[in-house]
């Protein structure tokens, strides 16, 4: 069994021997083994092979016990996974157990365990304490065939779990809780604990790096908490617009609960879902690290043998002596370097699991959004929802989750505040307990240092000889060892006691608070039921988090003093008693020493009353120092305040998000047209856009202190190879003119000593303080991306639904158009032949305008209805508006008439924003309104171009008939008519025009042109003729446009323009939005776009510019139908054209 782990987060690995033994045994029936734990001296688990690390491992680890039978048809076995959380010196607190047990090639027959994709069952445990232990078991069996006798299958068991110790880093793996609804109570009470375990700490040097540890971890466990709530949140809006739906008699009640049990559903299958991705994540992460660790261990192995083989060169000539202190030194710089890449790979593991955190959350928000939407357009097909309560549905939802992402918002940066708030004032108790310490040892140090010059002067005066003062030295180092010796166990011991203390009284505490808040938020969501409104729903639990975040900080922060306090005062008062018995020993034991070998009272006397005043003066300038180190506590705990203020913090989310929704809004407008299913995924990807447009609590920080870590890590390699280059080049080196010239390879040793020894000192040196800035600028640049990067995977996505629809009309045009090209070429040859006469061509055409004039006004008047429609919808939504409008200003007028006016005008000033949100939602009605009925006439207008087609392809096949034209030369036609098109795409033109062909003939069999064998021979030198006469006809026109193209470039190249940025940006009203994620200086302005299609050089080519976007102007005018030719007057051109 082998432990892999960065310190806090652990894994442990136990590789299974289950059906080695079962293999073994005899065929006999009726025999039992017992399997050992772990593998044999040759069993080695599968796969990456974690390493071990015996000064963090925990006193836990998976022991796999079996009993295996062979009786029946296969070999089976009943297995148990004991996992102890053995009570040790080092023990700790565990959460968030994940045990993963291979069973490729097994047949699970009973397990509580989650059976995964990959041939792992997880079994999970949410809190494990020091001395308890749990256990799973299950059944299996082997289908022997599968292996052959003797055979060895090794199936690790691995458990990965977060160790709560003081000393050790926290990965902070992902947080499963937050996607179930198990209570994290103990999660929370065991991170609370650890500050009394940092408080209470022997090493104060390793108390900040361990509380910074500590509030990633709290970080973590914070985002879970927002996660589940914005999941009930969620849930619980989804319930209540289904409610309301009821209550206004728009959905039966029948239909409510039906959908309610579907949604339940749903959401259980999705944690399901979640579960699975969360367990596959875990398993191919953890191996992804573990092969990244383990490459980069070899290559800084490989790095640390050759400059231990370059080293040994130089000292072969050199002494003993020197080549031990080099390499000692050597071997001192390659700790420091394994040290800092195993900081690296954690940190860099840490960030690897926070992103997969992050994206978990992200994908469930979006699911849950997915699921919404699919079972509304579900109940709409099904006739449960009517499409106009549909649309005041979606409506709804879609207002609700602008106020559901405000609501989340503020409890992000609540949380945000009141955990800087926490941590700042931490920073500050530990910096005042080591202030503290500092203080102690200081006077601990200056009175045992006071007793050896007590000794000295008496010395150095004469009143003792070397061998009194010695015995009298080592007497006095004897004493003072034993009081510090004492003075250690009696805090040890003392602190023991006092940290059980604490921990009880802050459990009992914090169990009591979590209680209550839990009923009360409990209340909120069965309450939900009975809520009017959605808005009072997340009134609610907005005033419900405002209140417990601010209770549970106050006793947070109430605890923690109070545990500094009685920790203080305990060092303290048993340090002055320390402190105390050395200036006694001084006073008394030792002056009674000096008096018996007759030193003089006068002069020891004022030995004694100088050490005194000193003791005092340093007491007090160890106060002093005290004081200022804490009022550099109190300033550093205010900055962290100001730079993570809630209000700041809600402003800037709140401009982002108005910016943002302009952006979209923009984006959405620019849409020409949009079927009903189209606009609805339209609106679910941008509910999906803005549900990741929050920052999470701990990923910036991780991410803050991965970037500080490789900056400071390039600038160490870069002042590395400046040493390394002065050490191969010596001579390029300034040289002091007072050195005097030693050997070559004295030189050459003490250079390379040198050398070592700088490097040793930069992993001790600050960093640059300008790396910090360099960070904060970083995730700056890095958060707009992202956001740039939305803006534009939506533009993308909604751009490219838009090619589609032109692309399958440019499709079904270049195929009429082909069709057109071949109908004026076989009637020009028949007229030329005179097959037929003019008149004859003439009546042809003719025949058809019937036809064409009632498909285009049917098509007209379809038209017309549907724009009246419309016209009539946008005319009733202007009425509402009027008679709504004035309506919300409308209250009862104050009896003096003097101050009418005044009270209209407040009221009006009041309502203001109510009343231009009224407007810009019926702007955006009417626009939704506006690309469903363009969609709704495209298809109108392509129905009846079909019909258009399938009459041209009659023609063309009734001509064909008349030319006897080949299918082999009508084919080449439309190969050199249709270049682009596929095989596909041509032979069903060539079976449309066969089969019109015969209707056609059919109909015209009476009075039509008959063909017989003499007029195919006849006709043999047009069908040679027909393929070359088209295409120059298509490469002339194609010249024509290409020549007409590359003068409008030219004519717009020779034009004085400025740059293109200057001309695409716009200034419109406002102010760009400010991103921060740390104190920044000076605000980054964020590029926030639009969008709109412009022509390209009037090519028909659309070139798609990205423009800043103005206000939202208010306007009262219906806004007009975009205008696109009409294909029956397209037709009725080309035919003009084709005639003349």
């Amino acid at each position: 069994m082998d432990s892999a782990r960065g310190p806090g987060r652990a894994t442990w690995v136990l590789a299974g021997s289950l059906l080695a033994a079962a293999l073994a045994l005899s065929a006999e029936s009726g025999n039992l083994g017992r399997l050992p734990a772990g593998p044999g001296p040759l069993q080695h688990p599968l796969g990456p092979q974690p390493l071990r690390d015996p000064s963090t491992a925990p006193g836990a680890g998976p022991e796999r016990t079996a009993q295996v039978s062979v009786q029946g048809e296969w070999p089976s076995a009943h297995v148990r996974l004991f996992v102890n959380n053995t009570r040790t010196p080092t023990a700790a607190n565990l959460s968030d157990l994940l045990l993963l047990d291979n069973i490729t090639g097994l047949t699970i027959r009973e397990s509580a365990g989650n059976q995964t994709s990959r041939g792992f069952q997880a079994f999970r445990k949410k809190f494990l304490q020091v001395g308890d232990s749990f256990s799973v078991s299950y059944t299996a069996s082997l289908k022997a065939r599968d292996v052959g006798s003797g055979d060895i299958l090794l199936l690790p068991a691995q458990l990965s779990f977060q160790s709560s110790s003081l000393v050790q880093h926290h990965e902070n793996k992902l947080e499963h809780s937050q996607f179930t609804s198990a209570d994290g109570v103990n999660e929370d009470l065991a991170l609370n604990d650890q500050m009394v375990d940092i408080l209470s700490s022997e090493d104060p040097g390793s108390m900040l790096q361990a509380l910074e540890e500590l509030e990633i971890a709290t970080l973590n466990r914070a985002d879970s908490d927002l996660e589940a709530c914005r999941t009930q949140i969620s849930k619980d809006i989804i319930a209540l617009l289904l409610k309301n739906l009821t209550s206004s008699g728009q959905l039966s009640p029948q239909v409510e609960r039906r959908m309610g049990a579907v949604f339940r559903k749903q959401f259980l299958l999705l944690e399901k879902e979640i579960q699975e991705e969360y367990d596959r994540k875990m398993v191919a992460l953890t191996a992804e690290c573990d092969l990244e660790a383990r490459k980069k261990t070899e290559s800084q192995y490989q790095r640390e043998m050759a400059a231990m083989e370059e080293a040994e060169e130089v000292l072969k000539r050199v002494s003993e002596r020197s080549a031990v202190e080099c390499s000692s030194l050597l071997r001192t710089l390659h700790g420091l370097e394994q040290e800092h890449l195993r900081r690296s790979l954690a940190l860099q593991q840490e960030e690897d699991f926070a992103k997969a955190h992050r994206q978990l959350a992200i994908f469930q928000r979006n699911e849950l959004h997915s699921i919404f939407f699919t079972q509304i357009k579900s109940a709409i097909f099904k006739g449960e929802l009517k499409p106009e309560a549909a649309k005041m549905l979606l409506q709804d939802y879609s207002k609700i989750q602008e106020s559901v992402e405000e609501l989340m918002d503020f409890f992000q940066a609540s949380k945000r505040y009141h955990l800087s708030k926490r941590f700042g004032h931490r920073e500050y108790l530990v910096q005042n307990i080591q202030s503290s310490e500092t203080r102690v040892q200081g006077l601990l140090s200056t009175a045992s240092t006071q007793l050896t010059l007590l000794i000295q002067k008496h010395e150095r005066a004469g009143y003792l000889d070397e061998d009194q003062m010695q015995v009298l030295l080592e007497r006095a180092q004897t004493e003072v060892f034993s009081i510090k010796q004492k003075l250690d166990n009696d805090l040890k011991q003392e602190k023991k006691k006092l940290h059980q203390k604490l921990i009880i009284k802050r459990r009992r505490e914090m169990l009591q608070k979590h209680k209550e808040q839990r009923r009360e938020q409990l209340s909120i969501a069965e309450a939900s039921g009975a809520a009017e409104d959605a808005g009072q729903y997340l009134g609610q639990w907005r005033g419900l988090m405002a209140e417990h975040s601010a209770a549970l900080e106050e006793l947070q922060e109430r605890l923690d003093q109070a545990a500094l306090d009685e920790l203080r005062a305990l060092t303290l008062s048993l340090s002055e008693k320390a402190t105390e018995e050395l200036r006694r020993l001084q006073n008394s034991g030792m002056t009674q020493e000096l008096l018996k070998r007759g030193a003089p009272w006068l002069f020891l006397q004022q030995i004694l009353e100088e050490h005194g005043r000193d003791l005092a003066a340093r007491a007090e300038r160890l106060e002093g120092e005290e004081r200022d180190r804490g009022q550099e506590g109190v300033q550093s705990v205010r900055q962290r305040l100001k730079d993570d203020a809630l209000e700041a913090s809600m402003e800037e989310q709140a401009e982002l998000r108005h910016w943002e929704h302009l952006i979209f809004t923009k984006l959405c407008s620019s849409a020409f047209s949009l079927s009903e299913e189209e606009l609805l995924g339209m609106r679910q990807e941008v509910h999906g856009c803005f549900a990741q447009m929050d920052r999470s609590l701990a990923l910036p920080k991780i991410r803050a202190r991965v970037l500080l870590q490789q900056f400071q890590m390039a600038w160490r390699e870069a002042e590395f190879l400046k040493l390394d280059q002065a050490l191969a080049a010596p001579e390029l080196q300034p040289q002091s003119k007072a050195r005097k010239p030693r050997s070559k390879s004295r030189s050459k040793i003490d250079l390379l000593k040198k050398c070592i020894e700088d490097k040793i000192q930069l992993f001790e040196e600050q960093a640059p303080e300008d790396l910090v800035e360099k960070v904060r600028g970083e995730l700056l640049r890095e958060r707009v991306q992202q956001l740039e990067a939305q803006e534009g995977r939506f533009a993308e996505s909604l751009v490219s639904l838009q090619f589609q629809k032109a692309a399958r009309m440019a499709r079904t045009l270049w195929a009429y158009t082909a069709l057109l090209s071949i109908q004026d070429l076989l009637l020009e040859e028949l007229s030329a032949s005179e097959t037929l006469t003019k008149s004859a061509c003439m009546q042809i055409l003719e025949s058809h305008s019937p036809e064409l004039q009632e498909l285009e006004r049917k098509l007209e008047d379809r038209l017309a209805r549907q724009e009246a429609a419309q016209l009539q919808r946008a005319l009733d939504g202007r009425q509402q508006w009027a008679g709504e409008g004035p309506g919300l200003l409308q209250e009862p007028e104050e009896t003096d008439s003097e101050r009418q006016v005044s009270a209209v005008l407040r009221r009006a000033l009041s309502k203001g924003q109510k009343l231009l949100e009224h407007h810009q939602q019926s702007l955006r009605e009417e626009q939704e309104d506006s690309v469903v009925l363009e969609d709704l006439l495209e298809n109108m207008e392509t129905d009846t171009f079909l019909t258009l087609y399938g009459q041209e392809l009659r023609l063309a096949s009734y001509l064909s008939k008349l030319t006897m034209l080949p299918g082999g030369t009508l084919r080449r036609l439309l190969t050199v008519a249709l270049p682009a098109a596929s095989q596909a795409e041509l032979l069903a033109v060539l079976d449309s025009v066969g089969q019109k062909h015969q209707d056609h003939a059919v109909e015209n069999d009476g009075g039509g042109v008959q063909a017989d064998l003499g007029r195919r021979g006849k006709h043999q030198g047009w069908w040679q003729a027909l393929e070359s006469k088209l295409r120059g006809e298509l490469i002339n026109r194609g010249l024509e446009k290409m020549l007409w193209a590359q003068k409008r470039k030219e004519s717009i190249l020779k034009k004085t323009r400025p740059p293109l940025r200057e001309r695409v940006i716009f200034s419109g009203k406002g102010s760009w939005p400010h991103l921060s994620l740390e104190s920044i200086d000076e605000l980054t302005p964020v590029s926030i776009v639009g969008a709109e299609a412009v022509d390209l050089l009037n090519t028909g080519e659309k070139l798609f510019i990205f423009r800043n976007p103005k206000e939202p102007e208010m306007s009262l005018h219906i806004p007009p139908r975009k205008k696109k030719k009409n294909f029956l007057n397209a037709k009725k051109a080309a035919w003009a054209l084709g005639m003349n």
